[in-house]
């Protein structure tokens, strides 16, 4: 083996070890018998997660986060899905245009989406309420939508449609028969994309909080002002089980190498 690939497989180890290692040890902390985040750990306790439906905000703020990762994910699919469709096929110059406005979420601070989407939503008159953050989590949420299943769409050779059109079939017709069962795995890595996003989000969801509209890292954030238990730990770790539970999920319907060929 060359110097330059000893070099390459170093860093990979080491890149994999630094990202890795931080959430491993949040994972451990979380099973602490302590009062207090250390590392090691004295002993091992589930107390930690029992504190999660203990302390009643944690729980309602889970409710908010799911029902808004939930709401954002379906009105980015019925948005973006159309969108990417069209603009995969269009010819006009304007599609690529609207295609770059459309994913400039990706490349904007969130923070400053946050911050503008209060003032522009606030003169709209929708205030700070649900409908306000499920439509800014929205915007946040539709570029993934849109780059999955675009990504997909682009790949699927336009001869089969045109054939199933040609065979009798409308195009809704077409559309349930042919494109959406070829473009599923970039609907589902762009929902799954989405409701991840949106769950996790605090930069935007902090400008929208109030008593009805807390998520959860919100929540969280405000209680790590107060006081550092390993309560917080084990938040982190019910979400990173999310995330691991949605992944497995979606390798088991479509596979995470046709997803990942999608993203």
């Amino acid at each position: 083996m060359r110097l330059t690939d000893w070099a390459l497989w170093l860093f990979t180890v080491a890149f994999f070890i630094f990202m890795i290692l931080p959430i491993a040890v949040v994972v451990v902390i979380s099973f602490t018998s302590a009062g207090f985040a250390a590392f090691p750990i004295p002993g091992w306790s589930l107390k930690w997660f029992a504190r999660i439906f203990e302390y009643e905000p944690f729980i309602d703020s889970l409710w908010v986060s799911l029902k808004l990762a939930v709401v954002a994910t379906v009105a980015s699919c019925v948005l973006g899905i159309p969108a990417a469709l069209y603009l995969s096929r269009s010819r006009s110059g304007w599609a690529t245009t609207i295609t770059t406005f459309l994913l400039s979420p990706l490349s904007m601070p969130m923070i400053v989406i946050g911050f503008a989407s209060l003032f522009f939503l606030s003169w709209m008159g929708f205030g700070i309420s649900f409908l306000a953050l499920a439509i800014v989590h929205t915007v946040i949420c539709l570029p993934y939508v849109i780059r999955t299943v675009a990504a997909v769409y682009r790949a699927v050779p336009p001869a089969y449609e045109e054939a199933a059109m040609i065979l009798g079939a409308s195009r809704f017709r077409t559309f349930q028969e042919v494109t959406l069962p070829l473009i599923r795995p970039g609907i589902a890595a762009g929902s799954l994309f989405s409701f991840l996003t949106s769950f996790d989000n605090l930069p935007v969801s902090y400008f929208f909080g109030s008593a009805q509209t807390n998520t959860l890292p919100v929540v969280m954030l405000a209680y790590m002002e107060h006081q550092f238990d390993p309560s917080i730990a084990a938040l982190s770790t019910l979400q990173l089980a999310l995330a691991v539970i949605a992944l497995v999920v979606a390798d088991r319907l479509y596979g995470i190498e046709k997803m990942t060929v999608a993203t």
